[in-house]
């Protein structure tokens, strides 16, 4: 059994990743690492601690719903997004990681974002690059 492994953020480009994750692990029978990164630091005080938790239970509910295997990894360990993903993604062995973009203006859309430049780059699989609704 294959792995697909996403990128999730309680956003619209989290919310898009997830649902088109779950349908590529259907598709391939495979099984979903759903991977939450948070930077850490000072900003991340109990209350972020606690918002995180209550999010990553709604997702679970989703999950639970889909008769997917899946793991929840939540870290918080100072680096970046992007090096949590593409970790994760090389020791379960994916074939597959689903990140989520968001809408830019004309001169963002020059650029990408860092964390998803760097995964589409630095990836050992192929990237499905989702755009939030």
């Amino acid at each position: 059994m294959g792995t697909v492994v996403v990128g999730y953020v309680p956003k619209p480009e989290g919310e898009a990743a997830l649902r088109t994750a779950i349908a590529e692990a259907k598709l391939r029978s495979a099984s979903l690492v759903v991977v939450n990164s948070q930077r850490g630091g000072s900003e991340f005080d109990q209350d972020a601690s606690t918002q995180a938790d209550r999010e990553m239970a709604s997702v679970r509910k989703i999950l639970e719903g889909t008769e997917v295997p899946y793991e929840i990894r939540q870290l918080v360990r100072g680096f970046e997004p992007a090096e949590d993903l593409i970790s994760i993604a090389e020791a379960n062995d994916a074939e597959l990681i689903v990140i989520g973009l968001r809408r830019r203006s004309p001169v963002g859309k020059l650029i990408l974002g860092s964390n998803a430049q760097r995964i589409l780059l630095d990836a050992h699989c192929p990237v499905l690059a989702v755009k939030a609704d």
